[in-house]
């Protein structure tokens, strides 16, 4: 094989791994509570926002995907949008891909913000490595698992604020509490579709641990956990308590299904990423409102 096409295919599987579909769900979260709690677009909002658009999403998933291969490679689901099958050949470059990506906006970061921002930032990295790697591997700790998943998505949202100097009021405690329960309710529901492969690859889950019923039904009552937060929040942000009816409804289907029917909630999980983005433009719609009646 030429080198070019080696290099392109290599490069390829770098891409999948780090998910483009889902790289503005940490990206989005930092960029929108820096800039509006600043209201200026300086260069930590610029470094930041590259960081946790891309070099962020390489490491959380590409690490994940190089320690996960035995289970994904019983997945009918991966090798495409939904996470890359990384042949045993990709791991090490995988890992040094990520690394060498991340450090050098760690490092910038670093040195724009302060102690309180590099800490939030410590939190944020050492969840995404604690997820996937062995000795750590919080990813087979049920419950667990889910929450530090949501810490992948909260975490560039807290540390945004903390950056910018943002003043944490029960308003504001109460949107990030909404966003936690949000993310920890659809890593459960994702976590449905794979119980089958998980427990083939030795893998645990809250999934696998609880159930698929089960599981399905603890997503949807945190989905409207976190509805019920959003009316706590500064106006307009009650409006986007309705916002949690869609996931709601794409899990609904699901309530019932069984351990070995669980492959059935990936059509759940497909129009899941769908919501995602229709829901994030309503959520911005809203924050463009929220920034014109905020001084």
């Amino acid at each position: 094989m030429r080198a070019d096409v080696r290099r392109r295919g290599a490069f390829a599987d770098l891409v999948t791994a780090s998910r483009p579909l889902s790289w503005v769900n940490t990206a989005y979260p930092f960029a929108a509570a820096y800039l509006l709690t600043t209201r200026e677009v300086d260069a930590a909002f610029v470094v930041g926002t590259l960081f946790f658009l891309v070099p962020y999403n390489l490491a959380m998933y590409g690490v994940n995907d190089v320690f996960d291969y035995a289970s994904d490679a019983a997945n009918p689901r991966k090798g495409g949008a939904e996470g890359a099958l990384l042949v045993p050949g990709r791991h090490r470059l995988t890992i040094i891909a990520a690394i060498t990506a991340c450090l050098p906006f760690v490092v910038v970061l670093v040195l724009l913000g302060g102690l309180a921002a590099s800490a939030v930032l410590a939190v944020c990295l050492f969840a995404v490595a604690a997820y996937s790697v062995p000795g750590l591997r919080f990813k087979e700790v049920p419950g667990l698992d889910s929450l530090t998943s949501s810490v992948h998505f909260v975490g560039p949202a807290v540390y945004g604020l903390v950056l910018a100097g943002a003043a944490f009021t029960p308003p504001l405690v109460a949107l990030l509490l909404a966003f936690l329960a949000w993310g920890v309710a659809s890593h459960a529901f994702g976590a449905v579709q794979d119980i089958v492969p998980d427990r083939a690859g030795g893998i645990a889950s809250i999934a696998t641990a609880m159930g698929a019923r089960r599981t399905v039904r603890l997503a949807i009552a945190l989905w409207a956990v976190a509805g019920v937060l959003m009316l706590a929040t500064s106006w307009p942000g009650p409006l986007a308590a309705v916002l949690v009816v869609p996931y709601i409804v794409a899990a609904a289907p699901f309530v019932d299904v069984t351990d070995a029917t669980s492959g059935r909630a990936n059509a759940g999980w497909k129009r899941f990423l769908g919501i995602n983005y229709a829901v994030g433009f309503v959520v911005t719609l809203l924050l463009i409102w929220y920034a014109a009646i905020t001084p």
